[in-house]
Protein backbone atom coordinates (compact mmCIF):
# COMPACT_ATOMS: atom_id res chain seq x y z
CA UNK A 1 0.00 0.00 0.00
CA UNK A 2 1.64 3.24 -0.97
CA UNK A 3 1.86 6.02 1.28
CA UNK A 4 -0.40 9.31 0.59
CA UNK A 5 1.69 12.64 0.05
CA UNK A 6 1.70 14.84 3.38
CA UNK A 7 -1.31 17.33 2.01
CA UNK A 8 -0.49 21.19 1.24
CA UNK A 9 -0.05 23.94 4.23
CA UNK A 10 -2.68 26.32 4.29
CA UNK A 11 -2.02 29.12 2.22
CA UNK A 12 -4.64 31.93 3.51
CA UNK A 13 -5.58 33.24 0.48
CA UNK A 14 -6.01 30.59 -1.73
CA UNK A 15 -7.50 28.12 1.21
CA UNK A 16 -9.02 25.19 -1.18
CA UNK A 17 -5.89 25.30 -3.24
CA UNK A 18 -8.03 26.40 -6.13
CA UNK A 19 -5.14 27.46 -8.24
CA UNK A 20 -4.79 23.84 -8.90
CA UNK A 21 -8.02 23.85 -11.09
CA UNK A 22 -6.64 26.21 -13.22
CA UNK A 23 -4.22 25.17 -16.53
CA UNK A 24 -0.89 26.79 -17.05
CA UNK A 25 -1.74 28.83 -19.99
CA UNK A 26 -4.90 30.70 -17.40
CA UNK A 27 -2.58 31.30 -14.87
CA UNK A 28 -0.28 32.85 -17.07
CA UNK A 29 -2.57 34.95 -18.45
CA UNK A 30 -4.12 35.65 -14.93
CA UNK A 31 -0.87 36.57 -13.55
CA UNK A 32 -0.53 38.80 -16.42
CA UNK A 33 -3.83 40.38 -15.26
CA UNK A 34 -3.46 41.04 -11.57
CA UNK A 35 0.07 42.08 -12.58
CA UNK A 36 -1.48 44.96 -14.82
CA UNK A 37 -3.97 46.04 -12.52
CA UNK A 38 -1.08 45.98 -9.15
CA UNK A 39 0.98 48.14 -11.28
CA UNK A 40 -1.95 50.44 -13.44
CA UNK A 41 -5.21 50.59 -11.28
CA UNK A 42 -4.46 49.93 -7.30
CA UNK A 43 -1.88 53.18 -7.01
CA UNK A 44 -4.39 55.32 -8.71
CA UNK A 45 -7.98 54.53 -8.14
CA UNK A 46 -8.50 55.88 -4.61
CA UNK A 47 -8.03 58.81 -6.78
CA UNK A 48 -9.91 58.32 -9.80
CA UNK A 49 -12.91 57.40 -7.44
CA UNK A 50 -12.56 60.24 -5.43
CA UNK A 51 -12.43 62.71 -8.42
CA UNK A 52 -15.25 61.04 -10.34
CA UNK A 53 -12.78 60.16 -13.27
CA UNK A 54 -10.94 57.40 -14.92
CA UNK A 55 -8.45 57.99 -17.55
CA UNK A 56 -10.22 55.78 -20.33
CA UNK A 57 -7.73 57.36 -23.28
CA UNK A 58 -5.05 55.99 -21.62
CA UNK A 59 -6.40 52.55 -19.94
CA UNK A 60 -8.11 51.60 -23.28
CA UNK A 61 -5.51 51.34 -25.71
CA UNK A 62 -3.23 49.73 -22.39
CA UNK A 63 -6.14 46.79 -22.14
CA UNK A 64 -6.38 46.21 -25.70
CA UNK A 65 -2.44 45.72 -25.73
CA UNK A 66 -2.90 43.48 -22.03
CA UNK A 67 -5.25 41.47 -24.93
CA UNK A 68 -8.78 41.65 -22.74
CA UNK A 69 -11.04 43.52 -24.71
CA UNK A 70 -13.15 41.47 -26.28
CA UNK A 71 -10.57 38.48 -25.44
CA UNK A 72 -12.96 35.98 -25.60
CA UNK A 73 -14.17 36.84 -29.25
CA UNK A 74 -12.70 35.46 -32.57
CA UNK A 75 -10.94 36.75 -35.21
CA UNK A 76 -10.80 40.58 -35.79
CA UNK A 77 -7.98 41.23 -33.78
CA UNK A 78 -9.58 39.20 -30.78
CA UNK A 79 -7.42 36.90 -28.86
CA UNK A 80 -10.05 34.28 -28.90
CA UNK A 81 -9.83 33.34 -25.45
CA UNK A 82 -11.91 30.84 -23.17
CA UNK A 83 -14.74 31.48 -21.43
CA UNK A 84 -12.91 30.66 -18.01
CA UNK A 85 -9.64 32.85 -18.91
CA UNK A 86 -12.47 35.51 -19.57
CA UNK A 87 -13.76 35.25 -16.62
CA UNK A 88 -10.77 35.26 -14.43
CA UNK A 89 -9.23 38.48 -16.34
CA UNK A 90 -12.77 39.77 -15.22
CA UNK A 91 -11.88 38.47 -11.39
CA UNK A 92 -8.37 40.56 -11.52
CA UNK A 93 -9.72 43.36 -13.35
CA UNK A 94 -12.93 44.28 -10.37
CA UNK A 95 -10.08 43.54 -7.90
CA UNK A 96 -8.74 46.33 -8.77
CA UNK A 97 -12.09 48.43 -9.35
CA UNK A 98 -15.62 47.15 -10.69
CA UNK A 99 -15.09 50.47 -12.84
CA UNK A 100 -12.52 49.13 -14.80
CA UNK A 101 -14.16 45.67 -15.06
CA UNK A 102 -17.18 47.42 -15.96
CA UNK A 103 -15.00 49.28 -19.36
CA UNK A 104 -13.42 46.05 -20.02
CA UNK A 105 -17.05 44.31 -20.13
CA UNK A 106 -19.08 46.75 -22.10
CA UNK A 107 -16.39 46.99 -24.68
CA UNK A 108 -15.74 43.32 -25.28
CA UNK A 109 -18.94 41.78 -23.94
CA UNK A 110 -21.99 44.45 -24.89
CA UNK A 111 -20.15 46.92 -27.61
CA UNK A 112 -17.84 44.38 -29.26
CA UNK A 113 -19.94 41.45 -28.88
CA UNK A 114 -23.05 42.79 -30.12
CA UNK A 115 -21.01 43.50 -33.34
CA UNK A 116 -19.77 40.19 -33.73
CA UNK A 117 -22.69 37.97 -32.89
CA UNK A 118 -25.32 40.25 -34.98
CA UNK A 119 -23.21 42.69 -36.98
CA UNK A 120 -22.56 42.91 -40.91
CA UNK A 121 -18.76 41.99 -41.99
CA UNK A 122 -18.68 45.47 -42.84
CA UNK A 123 -19.29 46.28 -39.29
CA UNK A 124 -17.13 43.97 -38.24
CA UNK A 125 -14.37 44.67 -40.36
CA UNK A 126 -14.71 48.65 -39.28
CA UNK A 127 -15.25 48.63 -35.53
CA UNK A 128 -14.09 45.15 -34.15
CA UNK A 129 -9.78 45.56 -34.90
CA UNK A 130 -9.82 49.09 -33.34
CA UNK A 131 -12.05 47.94 -30.35
CA UNK A 132 -9.95 45.12 -29.49
CA UNK A 133 -6.80 47.48 -29.26
CA UNK A 134 -8.09 49.96 -27.36
CA UNK A 135 -7.94 52.52 -30.05
CA UNK A 136 -11.70 53.00 -30.12
CA UNK A 137 -14.07 52.79 -27.55
CA UNK A 138 -17.97 51.81 -27.62
CA UNK A 139 -20.69 51.92 -25.67
CA UNK A 140 -24.36 49.84 -25.47
CA UNK A 141 -27.41 51.53 -25.28
CA UNK A 142 -30.06 49.58 -24.21
CA UNK A 143 -31.57 50.56 -20.62
CA UNK A 144 -33.65 53.98 -20.25
CA UNK A 145 -35.11 56.01 -17.39
CA UNK A 146 -38.55 54.14 -17.51
CA UNK A 147 -37.78 50.80 -19.07
CA UNK A 148 -34.39 48.74 -17.09
CA UNK A 149 -36.15 45.20 -16.11
CA UNK A 150 -38.09 45.78 -18.67
CA UNK A 151 -36.50 46.46 -21.73
CA UNK A 152 -39.72 45.57 -24.19
CA UNK A 153 -40.78 48.91 -22.80
CA UNK A 154 -38.45 51.04 -24.34
CA UNK A 155 -39.64 54.13 -25.57
CA UNK A 156 -37.03 54.56 -28.24
CA UNK A 157 -37.82 54.12 -31.64
CA UNK A 158 -36.48 53.96 -35.22
CA UNK A 159 -38.52 54.30 -38.14
CA UNK A 160 -38.04 54.11 -41.97
CA UNK A 161 -37.85 57.15 -43.81
CA UNK A 162 -36.68 56.22 -47.46
CA UNK A 163 -33.74 53.44 -47.18
CA UNK A 164 -32.39 55.74 -43.87
CA UNK A 165 -33.75 55.03 -40.14
CA UNK A 166 -34.61 57.85 -38.02
CA UNK A 167 -33.91 57.05 -33.98
CA UNK A 168 -35.69 59.13 -31.30
CA UNK A 169 -34.88 58.47 -27.74
CA UNK A 170 -33.25 58.21 -24.88
CA UNK A 171 -31.12 56.24 -22.99
CA UNK A 172 -29.71 56.26 -19.07
CA UNK A 173 -27.25 54.64 -17.30
CA UNK A 174 -24.52 54.12 -20.02
CA UNK A 175 -20.97 53.00 -19.40
CA UNK A 176 -18.23 54.81 -21.23
CA UNK A 177 -21.26 56.61 -23.14
CA UNK A 178 -19.71 60.21 -23.36
CA UNK A 179 -16.21 58.88 -23.80
CA UNK A 180 -17.72 56.27 -26.35
CA UNK A 181 -16.49 56.52 -30.18
CA UNK A 182 -19.31 54.25 -31.30
CA UNK A 183 -22.59 53.79 -29.43
CA UNK A 184 -24.67 49.78 -29.98
CA UNK A 185 -28.27 51.36 -29.28
CA UNK A 186 -31.49 49.53 -29.45
CA UNK A 187 -34.63 50.77 -30.66
CA UNK A 188 -38.16 49.91 -31.46
CA UNK A 189 -39.41 49.65 -34.69
CA UNK A 190 -42.34 48.23 -36.63
CA UNK A 191 -40.48 44.86 -37.22
CA UNK A 192 -39.26 44.19 -33.50
CA UNK A 193 -36.34 45.04 -31.30
CA UNK A 194 -33.60 46.31 -34.08
CA UNK A 195 -30.05 47.30 -32.90
CA UNK A 196 -27.86 50.26 -34.38
CA UNK A 197 -24.47 50.85 -34.79
CA UNK A 198 -24.18 54.96 -34.51
CA UNK A 199 -20.83 56.59 -34.83
CA UNK A 200 -20.48 59.60 -32.56
CA UNK A 201 -20.26 62.12 -34.53
CA UNK A 202 -23.46 61.39 -35.84
CA UNK A 203 -25.68 64.38 -35.89
CA UNK A 204 -28.30 64.60 -33.27
CA UNK A 205 -26.40 61.73 -30.99
CA UNK A 206 -25.15 63.96 -27.86
CA UNK A 207 -24.19 62.32 -24.51
CA UNK A 208 -24.32 64.16 -20.83
CA UNK A 209 -22.50 62.24 -18.14
CA UNK A 210 -24.04 61.43 -14.53
CA UNK A 211 -22.57 63.30 -11.78
CA UNK A 212 -23.01 63.02 -7.81
CA UNK A 213 -22.56 59.17 -8.03
CA UNK A 214 -21.63 57.67 -5.13
CA UNK A 215 -20.87 54.28 -6.52
CA UNK A 216 -18.94 53.24 -9.71
CA UNK A 217 -16.97 56.45 -9.54
CA UNK A 218 -14.28 55.30 -11.42
CA UNK A 219 -16.14 55.22 -14.46
CA UNK A 220 -18.16 57.07 -17.35
CA UNK A 221 -21.99 56.67 -16.59
CA UNK A 222 -24.00 58.97 -19.22
CA UNK A 223 -27.16 59.42 -20.74
CA UNK A 224 -27.52 58.84 -24.08
CA UNK A 225 -29.88 61.68 -26.54
CA UNK A 226 -31.43 60.96 -30.21
CA UNK A 227 -33.06 63.44 -31.92
CA UNK A 228 -34.40 62.23 -34.81
CA UNK A 229 -30.58 60.52 -35.57
CA UNK A 230 -30.26 59.91 -39.33
CA UNK A 231 -28.85 56.64 -40.19
CA UNK A 232 -28.24 54.80 -43.18
CA UNK A 233 -29.63 51.35 -43.83
CA UNK A 234 -26.36 49.76 -43.32
CA UNK A 235 -26.05 50.69 -39.99
CA UNK A 236 -28.60 48.56 -38.35
CA UNK A 237 -27.45 45.13 -37.46
CA UNK A 238 -28.97 42.97 -39.82
CA UNK A 239 -28.83 39.78 -37.78
CA UNK A 240 -31.31 41.09 -34.83
CA UNK A 241 -35.06 41.69 -35.10
CA UNK A 242 -35.91 41.08 -31.62
CA UNK A 243 -35.05 41.22 -27.70
CA UNK A 244 -33.13 38.23 -28.13
CA UNK A 245 -30.30 40.34 -29.49
CA UNK A 246 -29.54 42.40 -26.31
CA UNK A 247 -30.22 39.91 -24.42
CA UNK A 248 -27.70 37.84 -25.81
CA UNK A 249 -25.38 40.64 -25.05
CA UNK A 250 -26.47 40.98 -21.42
CA UNK A 251 -26.48 37.49 -21.05
CA UNK A 252 -22.45 37.91 -21.92
CA UNK A 253 -21.69 40.53 -19.89
CA UNK A 254 -23.39 39.09 -16.40
CA UNK A 255 -20.65 36.00 -17.18
CA UNK A 256 -17.98 38.42 -16.59
CA UNK A 257 -20.14 39.93 -13.24
CA UNK A 258 -20.36 36.41 -12.04
CA UNK A 259 -16.32 36.10 -11.74
CA UNK A 260 -15.84 40.20 -11.03
CA UNK A 261 -17.46 40.12 -8.47
CA UNK A 262 -15.49 37.05 -6.81
CA UNK A 263 -12.55 39.81 -7.18
CA UNK A 264 -14.31 42.43 -5.52
CA UNK A 265 -14.90 40.01 -2.69
CA UNK A 266 -11.51 38.40 -2.47
CA UNK A 267 -9.65 42.34 -2.60
CA UNK A 268 -12.10 43.06 0.54
CA UNK A 269 -10.86 39.75 2.74
CA UNK A 270 -6.96 40.04 1.85
CA UNK A 271 -7.42 43.54 2.77
CA UNK A 272 -9.12 42.55 6.19
CA UNK A 273 -7.13 39.93 7.03
CA UNK A 274 -3.98 42.08 6.63
CA UNK A 275 -5.80 44.54 8.72
CA UNK A 276 -6.46 42.19 11.66
CA UNK A 277 -3.12 40.73 11.51
CA UNK A 278 -1.39 44.07 12.10
CA UNK A 279 -4.03 46.26 14.19
CA UNK A 280 -2.77 45.67 18.39
CA UNK A 281 -5.61 46.26 20.73
CA UNK A 282 -5.19 44.86 24.06
CA UNK A 283 -1.90 43.54 23.36
CA UNK A 284 -2.45 41.40 20.73
CA UNK A 285 -3.36 41.24 17.03
CA UNK A 286 -7.22 41.75 16.70
CA UNK A 287 -6.69 38.60 14.34
CA UNK A 288 -6.56 36.84 17.71
CA UNK A 289 -9.97 37.40 19.14
CA UNK A 290 -12.82 35.24 18.43
CA UNK A 291 -15.45 37.24 17.16
CA UNK A 292 -13.01 38.12 14.15
CA UNK A 293 -11.73 34.99 13.22
CA UNK A 294 -15.44 34.59 13.39
CA UNK A 295 -15.76 37.03 10.60
CA UNK A 296 -12.60 36.16 8.31
CA UNK A 297 -13.72 32.49 8.38
CA UNK A 298 -16.75 33.31 6.76
CA UNK A 299 -15.60 35.38 4.15
CA UNK A 300 -12.86 32.96 3.39
CA UNK A 301 -15.80 30.81 3.11
CA UNK A 302 -17.69 32.83 0.62
CA UNK A 303 -14.65 33.91 -1.33
CA UNK A 304 -13.65 30.33 -1.89
CA UNK A 305 -17.49 29.10 -2.89
CA UNK A 306 -17.62 32.08 -5.17
CA UNK A 307 -14.60 31.32 -6.91
CA UNK A 308 -15.70 27.49 -7.15
CA UNK A 309 -18.94 28.55 -8.72
CA UNK A 310 -17.65 31.08 -10.81
CA UNK A 311 -14.93 28.36 -12.16
CA UNK A 312 -17.57 25.46 -12.19
CA UNK A 313 -20.07 28.11 -14.59
CA UNK A 314 -17.03 28.95 -17.05
CA UNK A 315 -15.88 25.14 -17.32
CA UNK A 316 -19.78 24.68 -18.37
CA UNK A 317 -20.05 27.86 -20.99
CA UNK A 318 -16.55 26.05 -22.85
CA UNK A 319 -18.32 23.23 -22.85
CA UNK A 320 -21.65 24.76 -24.45
CA UNK A 321 -23.64 23.40 -21.63
CA UNK A 322 -24.66 27.16 -20.19
CA UNK A 323 -27.58 28.33 -19.61
CA UNK A 324 -28.76 32.07 -18.86
CA UNK A 325 -30.75 30.80 -15.76
CA UNK A 326 -26.65 29.27 -14.84
CA UNK A 327 -25.66 32.83 -15.11
CA UNK A 328 -28.47 34.41 -13.04
CA UNK A 329 -27.71 31.93 -10.53
CA UNK A 330 -24.09 32.69 -10.66
CA UNK A 331 -25.00 36.75 -10.77
CA UNK A 332 -27.08 36.61 -7.73
CA UNK A 333 -25.07 34.42 -5.45
CA UNK A 334 -21.92 36.05 -6.12
CA UNK A 335 -22.96 39.23 -6.13
CA UNK A 336 -24.45 39.11 -2.84
CA UNK A 337 -21.64 37.44 -1.49
CA UNK A 338 -19.37 39.56 -2.52
CA UNK A 339 -21.25 42.37 -0.70
CA UNK A 340 -21.38 40.72 2.37
CA UNK A 341 -17.78 40.11 2.65
CA UNK A 342 -17.23 43.54 1.84
CA UNK A 343 -19.66 44.56 4.83
CA UNK A 344 -17.63 42.45 7.13
CA UNK A 345 -14.55 43.57 6.29
CA UNK A 346 -15.53 47.16 6.78
CA UNK A 347 -16.17 46.23 9.94
CA UNK A 348 -12.74 44.79 10.73
CA UNK A 349 -11.05 47.75 9.85
CA UNK A 350 -13.27 50.12 11.93
CA UNK A 351 -13.08 53.46 11.11
CA UNK A 352 -10.51 52.68 8.44
CA UNK A 353 -12.88 50.95 6.82
CA UNK A 354 -14.52 54.07 5.47
CA UNK A 355 -11.11 55.88 4.02
CA UNK A 356 -9.97 55.79 0.05
CA UNK A 357 -6.39 54.79 1.98
CA UNK A 358 -8.21 51.39 2.08
CA UNK A 359 -10.01 48.96 -0.75
CA UNK A 360 -13.12 48.20 1.52
CA UNK A 361 -15.50 51.10 1.33
CA UNK A 362 -14.84 51.76 -2.18
CA UNK A 363 -15.88 47.94 -3.60
CA UNK A 364 -18.50 48.02 -1.26
CA UNK A 365 -20.02 51.00 -2.63
CA UNK A 366 -19.51 49.52 -6.19
CA UNK A 367 -21.27 46.66 -5.73
CA UNK A 368 -24.35 48.23 -4.85
CA UNK A 369 -24.58 49.19 -8.32
CA UNK A 370 -23.11 45.52 -9.56
CA UNK A 371 -26.11 43.82 -7.56
CA UNK A 372 -28.34 46.17 -9.67
CA UNK A 373 -26.71 46.38 -13.25
CA UNK A 374 -26.91 43.64 -15.63
CA UNK A 375 -30.25 42.58 -14.34
CA UNK A 376 -31.05 43.15 -10.69
CA UNK A 377 -30.48 40.79 -7.91
CA UNK A 378 -34.64 40.59 -7.66
CA UNK A 379 -34.96 39.63 -11.63
CA UNK A 380 -32.21 37.24 -11.25
CA UNK A 381 -33.87 35.42 -8.17
CA UNK A 382 -37.44 35.53 -10.36
CA UNK A 383 -35.16 33.79 -12.82
CA UNK A 384 -33.79 31.00 -11.33
CA UNK A 385 -37.31 30.41 -9.46
CA UNK A 386 -39.08 30.40 -12.66
CA UNK A 387 -36.29 27.68 -13.60
CA UNK A 388 -36.94 25.42 -10.01
CA UNK A 389 -40.61 25.96 -10.16
CA UNK A 390 -41.56 26.22 -14.39
CA UNK A 391 -43.48 29.17 -13.03
CA UNK A 392 -42.76 32.56 -14.62
CA UNK A 393 -43.48 34.99 -11.65
CA UNK A 394 -42.81 38.09 -13.78
CA UNK A 395 -45.27 37.77 -16.59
Amino acid sequence: MSTAAAPPEIRPKDFLGLDHLLSDEERDMRDSVRAFVANEVVPYVGDWFEAGEVPVSELAPALGKLGVLGMHLEGYGCAGASATAYGLACLELEAGDSGIRSLVSVQGSLAMYAIWRWGSEDQKQEWLPRMAAGEAIGCFGLTEPDAGSDPGAMRTRARRDGADWILHGQKMWITNGSVADVAVVWAMTDDGVRGFVVPKDTPGFTTQDIHKKLSLRASVTSELLLDDVRLPASAALPEATSLRGPLSCLNEARFGIVFGAVGAARACYEAALDYALERMAFGRPIAATQIQQAKLAKMALQVNQATLLALHLGRMKDEGLLRPEHVSMGKLGNVDAALDVARSARQVLGANGVTLEYPVIRHMNNLESVVTYEGTADVHALVVGGAVTGIQAFR
